[in-house]
C-alpha cells in the first residue's frame, strides 16, 4: 500500500477496484474495495476506502464514489501510424483477391501510395482525419499515444506531419511521442540515389526536425523490400548522437538480423516480430529491448507465421502491444481489438496482454517512470471501467466499457456506464 503523502489531497475515489500493474506484482496487482487520491497532476495516494473515508472527513474532501468500478492505468498506445493521407481500400481489395501486400509495394502501391495522398493533403484535412482516429483510442481509455511520421519522404512533408502530431496534443487530452520514421520507403525521385537518400535522412533531415523539437525517437523499416540493416544502423548511430532513442521494425515479412540490430543500439523496442531467431530474443532481453506485438497488421495482412512468443516468454523479453493504426496493413483504430486479437491470435494472457498497453507499452516509450503504472507520485492517467474483472478488456468485441478517462490529473471524458 503507498503511504498518504503530506500534502492535502484534490480529489479522491472511493469504493474502486483497482489494477495497479505495479512491476513484480500478480492479478494485475489488484486491489479489492480500494481508493486513490489526485493531487494536481499527480497520483498522491492509493489505499483502502476506510482509510480514504477518514481522511477525506477530515479534510471536508468531495469524494467520487467509485463502487463497481475498475481503475487502471491509462492505456498506452506504442506504435502508430496516425497521421496520413488518404486510405488503402482498393489494396485491401486486391490482397483479399490474393495479390500479396509485397507484390503490391514492387508496383507501386503500398507505403508509396499513402505517401502520394498524404503530400497531396492539407495540413489541416492531415489534422482534422487523424483527430478522427485519435478520438476513437481516447475513447477507449487511451491517455498517451506514439505517432510515427514516414508518409513525407521528403524534408518537408515530414516536418508537416510531426508538427500535427503534436499539435493534435496541444488540442486533445492525451499525451504524444513523435517518432521520425526517416527509414520507411524509398522515394521515387531517389530510386538511382538509395545512398545519397539516407545520408539525407540521417544528417539534415534528422538534425533540423530534432532541432525544431519534433522527434522524441527515431525508427526504420528494416526488411528486405524496406532498408537493409547497414542502412537502419547508420539512422540508429545518427539518433544516438543527437541523444535520441530508437525503434526499430523488425521481422515483419522475415527475420534478417533486425532484433540483433535493434538490440546492439540498445533500441527501446523491435516491433512486429513475426520472424526472430533464439538469439534475436536473447539479444533483445540483453538489451531490455520491449517486443511490441502488432495483432492487427498480422490480422489484416492473414499472416500464418505469428511471433514466437514462448520463446520470447522463456528469453523474458517484455511484450508490448499496439494497434499499429496506419491505412495500408493495419486500419485498427481499437486498442480493445488490438488486446482480444494479442490473445486469440497470439496467445497471450489477458494480463500479459494488459500490462502490454499499460506498463510494458511505457517500457517500450521509454516513460515508464511517468506512466503504466498506478503508483503515488507518477501522473495521474487513469481509466474507469464497468467490468467485472481486467480480463473482460481483452474479452469483447466490439464493446467499450470505458466510462470515465482522467488525464494529467483532469477528468476529461465520460460516458454512460
Amino acid at each position: 500500500m503507498q503511504k498518504s503523502s503530506d500534502d492535502d489531497w484534490d480529489e479522491v475515489w472511493i469504493g474502486a477496484n483497482i489494477a495497479t500493474m505495479a512491476a513484480g506484482s500478480s492479478s494485475y496487482g489488484s486491489m479489492a474495495n480500494a481508493a486513490l487520491a489526485v493531487k494536481a497532476d499527480r497520483i498522491a495516494w492509493i489505499g483502502t476506502a476506510a482509510d480514504a473515508r477518514r481522511k477525506s472527513a477530515q479534510q471536508g474532501l468531495a469524494i467520487h464514489e467509485g463502487a463497481g468500478l475498475w481503475i487502471t492505468p491509462g492505456l498506452i498506445d506504442c506504435h502508430t501510424h496516425l497521421v496520413y493521407g488518404g486510405n488503402r481500400v482498393e489494396e485491401f481489395e486486391q490482397r483479399l483477391c490474393g495479390v500479396s501486400y509485397e507484390e503490391i509495394a514492387r508496383a507501386g502501391g503500398g507505403i508509396q501510395s499513402t505517401v502520394r495522398a498524404t503530400l497531396a493533403a492539407t495540413r489541416q484535412e492531415l489534422f482534422d482525419s487523424a483527430c478522427v482516429r485519435l478520438k476513437r483510442l481516447l475513447a477507449e481509455g487511451v491517455t498517451t499515444i506514439e505517432i510515427k511520421s514516414g508518409y513525407g519522404l521528403e524534408l518537408e512533408a515530414e516536418r508537416r506531419l510531426l508538427e500535427v502530431a503534436r499539435d493534435l496534443s496541444e488540442r486533445l487530452p492525451v499525451s504524444i511521442r513523435k517518432t521520425f520514421l526517416g527509414l520507411h520507403a524509398l522515394p521515387s525521385n531517389f530510386a538511382g540515389s538509395r545512398q545519397a537518400f539516407v545520408d539525407a535522412v540521417c544528417g539534415p533531415w534528422l538534425t533540423s526536425l530534432a532541432a525544431a523539437g519534433l522527434v522524441d525517437a527515431v525508427d526504420g523499416f528494416c526488411e528486405g523490400i524496406a532498408f537493409s540493416l547497414a542502412e537502419i544502423e547508420q539512422l540508429l548511430e545518427a539518433a544516438k548522437k543527437l541523444g535520441l532513442r530508437a525503434h526499430v521494425h523488425a521481422g515483419q515479412l522475415s527475420d534478417i538480423g533486425a532484433a540483433q540490430m535493434a538490440a546492439k543500439w540498445s533500441a527501446l523496442s523491435a516491433d512486429h516480430l513475426e520472424y526472430l531467431s533464439p538469439a534475436g530474443a536473447q539479444a533483445m532481453a540483453a538489451a531490455g529491448t520491449v517486443a511490441v506485438l502488432l495483432p492487427a497488421a498480422y490480422f489484416t495482412l492473414r499472416q500464418t507465421h505469428p511471433p514466437p512468443i514462448a520463446l520470447l516468454r522463456e528469453a523474458h523479453v517484455p511484450l508490448a502491444v499496439a494497434t499499429d493504426c496506419n491505412p495500408g496493413t493495419s486500419p485498427c483504430t481499437s486498442i480493445l481489438a488490438a488486446l482480444n486479437m494479442a490473445c486469440t491470435l497470439f496467445g497471450l494472457t489477458p494480463e500479459e496482454a494488459v500490462a502490454g498497453v499499460t506498463r510494458e507499452a511505457a517500457r517500450a516509450l521509454g516513460i515508464l517512470d511517468e506512466v503504466g503504472t498506478i503508483e503515488a507520485g507518477k501522473r495521474a492517467d487513469l481509466a474507469m471501467w464497468r467490468i467485472e474483472r481486467p480480463a473482460e478488456l481483452c474479452y469483447g468485441i466490439g464493446a467499450n466499457p470505458c466510462v470515465a478517462v482522467m488525464h494529467r490529473g483532469k477528468l476529461v471524458t465520460r460516458a454512460s456506464p
